[in-house]
């Protein structure tokens, strides 16, 4: 029990790392059993480029696309943007929306990263797709036998009649080794850069940001409690009402421009010192203020966990 505990509070005290770390694994595990249970080079010189590059590319695409599906910050910006006056002043700024883009892109690229990299460092994807290439051919069987370059798409399935072109298998699969450390490396080296950068422009300390998480759980906790206890009493009243035909007692419940203003992302604004939409919306200084966008608003990418508090998906909302 006790260790059960110590893996709670691990997860609730890190649960962006314990989240990417497992849609790495599930990522590396699922290219692994592709390139052996369902993956079969055809060993064509018309098949293996395109065959190849499938199996490399478009997994990972698809894992891109999934991880905006799967980002509560995607339906956060896209719900309500192209109704007719939901929403004035359309999306918000190019700006500021293109800084959220790249958020969001930046977490979607994860999976399909690690995809690329793992298919790499196997090398069977590379091989196919490399042995049916005509230029890369003739730059791998210069000065090698005649027979090489015709013989080179058989080499993946290891019925290759030129010894050269056998060969040169394990080369293919040197590149594609060689070519996935290079991307890893790339990519840990960026993110120290990015991580770097965005924690050096952060406008609050360390431990602000440690007290803000808090706070966002905390707020996300109630605010579910409170939706469901008015939801459940707001259902019951208006059942009874159908059933004894009478006229519902009076309930308050915000209204859809309310609910659209603490829907809307968060920015940060050094003058104001707000944790989220909610506590914004809530001291705003008259009830018909908007409070999307003011003067000195800005997206800080630190404080981009604010639109998804404790890695939220689209299967809460």
């Amino acid at each position: 029990m006790d260790k059960f505990q110590e893996v709670l509070n691990l997860h609730l005290q890190h649960p962006r790392v314990l989240g990417y770390g497992l849609v790495t694994l599930l990522t590396a595990g699922g290219e692994r059993l592709f390139s052996v249970a369902v993956f079969q080079c055809p060993c064509s010189a018309v098949w293996n480029l395109p065959y190849g590059l499938v199996f490399l590319l478009v997994p990972a695409l698809a894992l891109f696309l999934l991880g905006y599906v799967l980002s509560a910050r995607t339906w956060r910006l896209l719900t309500g943007c192209c109704a007719r006056g939901a929403r004035p002043g359309g999306c918000g700024p190019r700006l500021r929306a293109a800084l959220v883009c790249v958020q969001l892109s930046a977490t979607a690229a994860v999976a399909p990263l690690t995809w690329v990299a793992v298919a790499l460092l196997g090398g069977a994807f590379y091989e196919c797709a490399a042995s049916g290439s005509a230029p890369l051919a003739r730059l791998l069987c210069r000065g090698r036998d005649a027979a090489c370059e015709a013989q080179l798409p058989l080499a993946p399935c290891h019925q290759a009649r030129a010894p050269d072109a056998q060969d040169l298998l394990k080369e293919l699969k040197a590149q594609s080794q060689v070519l996935g450390w290079i991307l890893i490396a790339v990519v840990i080296i960026f993110l120290l850069i990015f991580t770097s950068i965005i924690r050096c422009l952060s406008p609050v300390s360390f431990l602000q940001l440690k007290f803000w998480k808090i706070y966002l759980e905390q707020e996300q906790q109630i605010l579910k409690s409170q939706a469901t206890e008015h939801a459940t009493q707001l259902a019951k009243e208006n059942v009874k009402c159908f059933f004894e035909c009478s006229h519902p007692k009076e309930y308050n419940t915000p209204s859809i421009r309310d609910w659209q203003q603490i829907s809307s992302l968060y920015t940060f604004n050094p003058k104001e010192q707000y944790y989220s939409m909610l506590h914004k919306y809530v001291h705003r200084t008259e009830k018909s203020e908007s409070i999307k966008s003011k003067e000195g608003d800005t997206v800080i990418p630190i404080l981009g966990f604010v639109d998804t508090p404790g890695m939220h998906t689209t299967a809460d909302l």
